[in-house]
């Protein structure tokens, strides 16, 4: 019964020609045609003019490798027949030695042939590239919230890039929970890369969308985190892989002028009002989590005033780490200085591109970047 619901697998053909989301990009049979015929006809034109015609016929023989290259495979048998035809016929009612013309037939036909398979593979491969991808692709919209992000407390905007562009998911995470006690942020940065990276902060975001509206307090949320890391890292323990913890940074933002903050190992926050930036939190950081148990302190909150019209910058280590070609470090303080008074959009944008410029395009990191800011109607006046 299931089966029959189940969609047909696409072919190699209608993988390259249908435009959809996973479609590949090949040129227009137009175009293949018009390109096709125009280096047949210089082709002869040459060959009468240098009295060589049949010989210069025989460097048509390569033009299916370039449309195995570039088209798809039907576009690739169009060419492949056509270069067969021009070539064979002349061939066949030239003067040469009949052992010359059969094996140029036959280079011909076999180049033609193998250019189709050739074509056949490539497209097929490409498509599992794309497919691939897109599932990327879509669990990246399912771990990290598309930005901006509009709450009654806040509007967070913000920039993420993976030092791996292409696996669209790194080992920085964010998210933005809408709850019955204000707005939670969270934006953290997961020991290591790779796939068990990846793996933690899915754990970590996961378990930060379920305690954000389960816990009435900003250290009950932390507590669930820490949990989540521990558990993750018992799983990982059993299967042999290493143990990491996760430096994070979770606010509580509600109607009234001060923010709860929790900062667990992470780059402390950076408040921008009235052209002055100032750095918050600083001293009050607590253990990463996951390693809660090394130190006897447990966390608490602290609180800092977080007025109207305010923007509150949030990064991870990509940022603050990022070095110049001359082994210096991102001086992100006195960078924010002169963009204090810019929107939360354009503050992001603006420190992301100045940040490549800085270290030449060389990204070391994977990279998030958020900037709250706050609603001016929420605050008392």
């Amino acid at each position: 019964m299931f089966g029959s619901m189940r969609a047909a697998p696409a072919s190699v053909e209608d993988l390259a020609d249908r435009d959809d989301g996973i479609s590949l990009r090949t040129p227009p049979t137009r175009a293949v045609v018009l390109v096709t015929v125009a280096a047949t006809v210089v082709t002869i034109v040459l060959g009468v003019l240098t009295g060589t015609a049949v010989l210069l016929l025989g460097l048509l023989v390569f033009l299916p490798a370039f449309a195995a290259a570039l088209c798809t495979p039907r576009q690739t048998a169009l060419v492949s027949a056509w270069v067969s035809l021009i070539v064979v016929v002349p061939v066949a009612l030239s003067g040469e030695r009949i052992a010359d013309r059969v094996v140029l037939a036959l280079f011909a036909v076999g180049f033609g042939v193998l250019a189709v398979y050739a074509s056949r593979l490539r497209v097929s491969r490409e498509g599992a590239l794309v497919r691939l991808r897109s599932t990327a692709a879509a669990m990246q919209r399912q771990i990290l919230r598309p930005l901006p992000l509009l709450t009654d407390e806040v509007l967070v905007d913000g920039v993420y890039e993976p030092v791996q562009q292409d696996k669209l998911v790194g080992g920085d995470i964010y998210d933005v929970a809408a709850t019955p006690w204000g707005t939670r942020v969270l934006i953290g940065d997961v020991q290591g890369k790779g796939l068990a990276a990846v793996g933690m902060a899915i754990d970590v975001v996961g378990a930060f969308r379920e305690a954000a509206h389960r816990e009435p307090t900003v250290t009950a949320l932390v507590d669930s985190l820490e949990a989540a890391v521990v558990r993750h890292n018992d799983y990982a323990e059993q299967r042999g892989e290493p143990q990491r913890f996760v430096t994070a940074v979770v606010l509580g933002v509600d109607s009234g002028t001060e923010t709860q903050l929790v900062t667990c190992g992470h780059v402390p926050p950076y408040l921008l009002h009235d052209g002055i930036v100032t750095a918050v939190g600083a001293g009050t950081e607590h253990a990463p989590l996951g390693l809660a148990d090394l130190v006897e302190e447990a966390r608490t909150v602290s609180w800092f005033a977080f007025p109207a019209g305010a923007t509150l910058l949030l990064c991870t280590d990509g940022l603050t780490e990022a070095r110049s070609p001359g082994g210096a470090f991102y001086p992100l303080e006195s960078r924010l200085a002169g963009r204090a008074d810019i929107t939360a959009g354009r503050l992001t944008d603006s420190l992301v591109d100045d940040v490549h410029a800085f270290t030449a395009g060389a990204q070391q990191d994977d990279l998030a970047v958020l900037a709250i800011r706050r609603s001016p109607r929420q605050v008392p006046g």
